[in-house]
């Protein structure tokens, strides 16, 4: 803002000023006892609310019936209601038969995916990944920190490389990817991405789907999270992989993966996975073996409260007349607040659910004690990125999502005056050191 002097053209004095200043705002705050929580990106209660309607929408026996005649009630029909896959191929532009329709989790299907590789590989024949020595999966970073989990927590080397405003660098990727066998995978959060915002680019895309890996074996998790999650009425536009992957051959390449997990209810949602018909044949059985049939009733359940994808899609316009104006609250306390001292930037996404928060360099961690000490829980810094070291320790993810505006007002400004009070800290002691 006009007026305001960036903090590395300040005096010791000045800082030392700001220092004494925003620490009295931090004590002030303290003495409130504040449970204030910007963690994670859960949908709030008058967005759950929204889909209450679903809990009474099947009430007895005749709406248990498939529209082929199955009784939803009993076993079978592994890979997903027919009229649950045509609501997700609708919604998604992805073939109905290369869709399955599973558990209540996209993140639970990811991991199983994951292990399955690890325990049968994939199709082709391949030795299982477990078989082959140490692997590695590509993490465009920041990203989201449950993916990055998954792979750590299965033993697989993690690879960061940079997230640009349209997507993964692709001259790092193929690099990576195109040079090395162990190389087995890469993460892909392609719309709204988590906690940038960002979504992919057609280019983007295209090269991704183009992309000829060093490993025969090797497969792209493709996360499309928040595919229908706008914050806005204009439709922001990701590229249908499967496009461009049938047009290079590719089409084993993809694993595709969706929920309706903040669409609905996160705990009783759907959840989907999408893959080509040979990956498929290979994935079926072993999956036959872990259960005879998922929630049938849930799938319908769903069918019979959207009714089609302009259902789902009418529910996200009303969902994101209750998020759009928690995100435009935060971005006017960081303006307010912030900008003209040059001490952070922030994304300004047009949907999804997270702010991404650029502090100074070094200061990550200290901004999030800091607002601990004040009641104010965020995601712990470095979380963004592969084994929780961001090598800058600048990059904060912010969830405006879950609390009421009452509460996200204050918690942002406590944010704000945290970061003040960190940054002056560094560059004071910066100053007296020299």
């Amino acid at each position: 803002m006009d007026g305001r002097t960036p903090y590395s053209q300040l005096s010791e004095k000045e800082l030392d000023d700001i220092l004494c200043t925003e620490q009295a705002k931090l004590d002030k705050w303290s003495e409130k006892n504040l449970t204030l929580d910007l963690t994670r990106g859960k949908p709030n209660q008058a967005q759950l609310d929204l889909s209450s309607k679903m809990l009474s929408i099947i009430s007895d026996r005749g709406d248990c019936f498939s529209e082929s005649g199955l009784d939803c009630r009993n076993y079978g029909i592994l890979d997903g209601l027919p009229e649950t896959k045509r609501l997700f191929s609708e919604l998604l532009g992805l073939p109905q038969e290369s869709i399955l329709v599973l558990g209540n989790s996209s993140l639970n299907v990811m991991y199983d995916t994951l292990v399955r590789c690890m325990l049968f590989g994939v199709y082709g024949g391949y030795e299982p990944w477990s078989r082959q020595g140490r692997i590695k999966f590509i993490c465009p970073s920041p990203g989201y920190d449950r993916h990055f989990t998954i792979c750590r927590t299965l033993g697989i080397e993690m690879i960061p490389v940079k997230l640009n405003s349209d997507g993964p660098d692709m001259d790092e990727v193929y690099n990576i990817a195109c040079s090395d066998p162990s190389v087995k995978g890469i993460w892909c959060v392609p719309k709204f991405s988590n906690p940038e915002g960002i979504t992919y680019s057609d280019e983007i895309v295209e090269q991704i789907a183009a992309m000829k890996p060093a490993a025969p074996d090797f497969r792209v998790f493709w996360d499309n999270a928040y595919a229908v999650h706008e914050l806005y009425d204009e439709e922001v536009h990701l590229a249908n992989i499967f496009d461009y992957a049938k047009e290079n051959g590719t089409e084993d390449h993809i694993f595709y993966f969706a929920s309706t997990s903040k669409i609905t209810f996160p705990g009783s949602g759907l959840a989907i996975m999408a893959a080509s018909e040979k990956n498929l044949e290979q994935i079926l059985p072993i999956i036959a073996t872990q259960t005879i049939g998922y929630d049938k009733i849930n799938q319908m359940r769903h069918v019979k409260f959207f009714k089609d994808a302009n259902g789902v899609r009418e529910h996200m316009r009303r969902q994101a007349a209750i998020l759009r104006p928690k995100f435009e609250l935060v971005e006017r306390v960081f303006r307010d607040k912030l900008e003209g001292y040059d001490i952070a930037h922030w994304s300004n996404p047009r949907g999804g659910y997270f702010i991404s928060l650029y502090v100074e360099p070094g200061c990550a961690k200290r901004v999030y004690q800091l607002a601990r000490s004040a009641g104010v829980t965020l995601t712990p810094a470095g979380s963004t990125y592969p084994y929780g070291r961001d090598p800058q320790d600048s990059n904060l993810r912010i969830a405006p999502t879950f609390p009421e505006l009452e509460e996200l007002k204050p918690a942002t400004e406590i944010l704000c005056t945290c970061i003040k009070l960190a940054t002056a800290e560094k560059m004071l002691k910066e100053k007296r050191k020299h």
